[in-house]
């Protein structure tokens, strides 16, 4: 691979890391702001949408049919969607920082949906990783339970439904390609959001602080996150991409301490930097071969 498109591929995937990882501070500025969940989640995936649609048109790529488009359909308007409501409610109940951290379990329940349901058989490192996972999760959720518990369950909660996600867009989105893929899956997000506002209307922000800070989990933390993901995953393997996106939390937990005065405690810390050593390690770790 010649030198240039590594890094460019490298620096593609730490410019999305950093896009995804500026989300838990919009998002924190947009709650105060005045507007729901509700609200922010159809502001955020309806532009998007319209962003990806142009652009499917543009370069008039193929739309998904068949099974695979509902496939596709249920991610986005099921998966997609619980997973960013769940986010962005815990964000109304625990620290930015908290919320990043354990957004990013999504490794480790990756791995273990894959080995209890999915037969793939994992090395002793992987396993070692597994308990590294579980006591950092231990340190970084003790403190926060004291009033916090509602937070820390919907944390868990959208790590849990995005490894979902990730599982079933691994089977799909290589049918698909990546861009329809992802174009399908905010499309049917944005729908479902707007459905909602048939049972409970939305509280849009309340000033023009509010409106940039969800404009820029749109466009910033969104679109650019995920083409900057997609160009920097066509230049590099899999594993280095997920690798270079531990930076994500990373990011979200110094600029939450910075910007927000949300430090958190030394075992708190600690418990992070156990969750990603423990995604680094299963990010690294090389798969068991099959048998023939």
């Amino acid at each position: 691979m010649p030198l240039a498109r590594r890094t460019t591929g490298i620096l593609l995937i730490l410019l999305s890391a950093v896009a995804f990882g500026l989300m838990p501070i919009f998002g924190t500025w947009a709650l105060r702001s005045g507007v729901d969940t509700q609200g922010l989640l159809i502001i955020r995936f309806s532009l998007a949408a319209v962003v990806m649609a142009a652009i499917m048109l543009w370069r008039r790529a193929r739309w998904p049919r068949g099974r695979v488009l509902a496939g596709l359909a249920a991610m986005g308007g099921i998966g997609y969607a619980g997973q960013a409501f769940s986010y962005f409610t815990a964000l109304q109940y625990a620290s930015a920082a908290l919320a990043a951290l354990l957004l990013y379990l999504y490794p480790v329940i990756v791995t273990l949906l894959s080995a209890c349901f999915l037969g793939e058989k994992l090395r002793r490192r992987v396993w070692g990783a597994l308990a590294l996972a579980c006591v950092g999760l231990v340190l970084t959720i003790g403190a926060a339970l004291h009033g916090s518990a509602l937070g820390v369950a919907f944390g868990v909660a959208a790590a849990l439904i995005y490894s979902c996600y990730i599982l079933a867009g691994a089977r799909l989105t290589p049918l698909a390609g990546a861009l329809p893929a992802a174009s399908v899956v905010m499309l049917a997000a944005a729908a479902v959001m707007w459905g909602t506002t048939a049972l409970r209307q939305p509280h849009w922000p309340g000033d023009a602080t509010g409106w940039a800070a969800v404009l820029a989990i749109a466009v910033v933390s969104t679109v650019i996150a995920i083409f900057a993901f997609l160009a920097g995953l066509d230049r590099l393997s899999a594993a280095e991409a997920s690798t270079l996106s531990t930076l994500e939390p990373v990011v979200s937990v110094l600029l939450a301490a910075w910007l927000l005065t949300e430090p958190l405690s030394p075992a708190q810390w600690l418990g992070g930097a156990a969750i990603l050593a423990a995604a680094l390690i299963i990010s690294l770790a090389p798969p068991l071969p099959t048998p023939e």
